[in-house]
């Protein structure tokens, strides 16, 4: 938000920053949508943005946000920010429809990620090999090694700019801390200790199916006290459940989902282990966690799905590209792995969707 108001103020608009966490600001507004008014200055100028940080916090922001839009939009923009979809959700009474746009922010992709630190040369080799113009890096080495140090402290920016790894452990630390306890707090969550274990066991089953039954047991939950904390854990963008690929859709609505962090460094604070990736024993679920978020950058999250048969068949995903067909991708850390044969009955069955392997070093990876 400081970076947009930045931004607008620099081509001359007219911006007015607004922090929802300031008691009264928020009493204020609170009391009427017209009292915004008196943040803007008097003298209004052609068009004015109005930046709104923590919108959840307003005991009625979907009035809010309406009556603004309706009565002043020619000349009022308002950019509205919120860190907990499940706060929102709750809050919201009205979609809004035509009255807004979504943007999702996650955190920083790889490509950010080495802007952050400064290494524009490996970022402009990055989006040469992306749009094709180079097929062969004489940088690959850095990108490899830029990637492991990606996949194993994850994209938060405050991490990505720690200087050193045990800082950077501190800061995950420091952040899985206060985003579970901004969650326990916001969603209304009766058992910490629970919730937290859950999102443990989470971490530690990347790319496994989730079966709800098993996590209830392990954890002594009800189903409705798993489930809702599955969906609180979804909400506040911790984890996200990729669905399986089925022609029938009815089979495909009734059938277990795979679950993923949306953050490798997030994941690896979890579980506390930071090792070498190639001396990790989950390095597979990592580098496929890793594919997952890059998918989802590429694709809406409704069009990356995996396949799986009751006999054990499975391809790590399958995308949607088109109502026709699309791609299929399994990951193996190592090339050894990829054995095309073992999934004759998928690339049989499903033609349209043509298998890729991904393996570690593998070009494909960054592309």
């Amino acid at each position: 938000m400081a970076q947009v108001a930045e931004t607008l103020a620099a081509e001359g608009e007219t911006v007015v920053s607004l922090n929802l966490e300031r008691k009264e600001i928020l009493l204020d507004l609170n009391q009427s949508p017209d009292n915004l008014f008196r943040y803007i200055p008097q003298n209004r100028p052609q068009r004015v943005y109005v930046l709104i940080d923590e919108i959840q916090y307003l005991s009625d922001p979907t009035n809010f946000l309406k009556l603004l839009y309706d009565e002043y939009a020619d000349w009022l923009k308002v950019v509205a920010t919120g860190s907990s979809a499940f706060y929102i959700d709750r809050q919201f009474r009205d979609s809004l429809a035509g009255r807004k746009r979504i943007f999702d922010l996650q955190t920083l992709d790889f490509e950010e990620f080495l802007l952050f630190k400064n290494q524009e040369n490996l970022a402009g080799e990055l989006r040469l090999l992306r749009a094709g113009d180079l097929q062969k890096s004489v940088l690959e080495v850095q990108l490899w090694t830029a990637l492991e140090e990606y996949m194993t402290y994850g994209g938060y920016p405050a991490v990505v700019l720690e200087p050193n790894e045990a800082d950077k452990q501190e800061r995950l630390r420091e952040l899985r801390d206060s985003f579970v306890n901004r969650d326990i707090l916001e969603a209304g969550i009766t058992d910490e200790t629970k919730f937290y274990r859950l999102l443990i066991l989470l971490a530690s089953q990347t790319g496994n199916l989730l079966n709800t039954n098993e996590l209830a047991t392990t954890l002594r939950l009800t189903h409705a006290t798993t489930d809702e904390y599955l969906y609180v854990l979804q909400k506040c963008f911790h984890i996200s459940l990729v669905r399986p690929f089925f022609q029938n859709l009815r089979k495909e609505l009734i059938k277990m989902p795979k679950v993923y962090l949306n953050d490798l460094g997030l994941r690896n604070v979890l579980i506390n282990y930071f090792a070498p990736l190639e001396q990790r024993a989950d390095k597979g679920a990592l580098l496929e966690n890793y594919v997952y978020r890059r998918l989802t950058e590429q694709y809406p999250n409704d069009q990356v799905k995996f396949w799986r048969t009751a006999d054990g068949n499975e391809v790590d995903f399958v995308v949607e590209e088109t109502g026709l067909g699309g791609k299929a991708i399994e990951v193996k850390f190592s090339a050894t792995e990829a054995s095309p044969t073992k999934y004759r009955k998928f690339t049989e069955t499903y033609p349209a969707f043509p298998l890729q392997f991904y393996t570690w070093r593998d070009m494909n990876l960054l592309l």
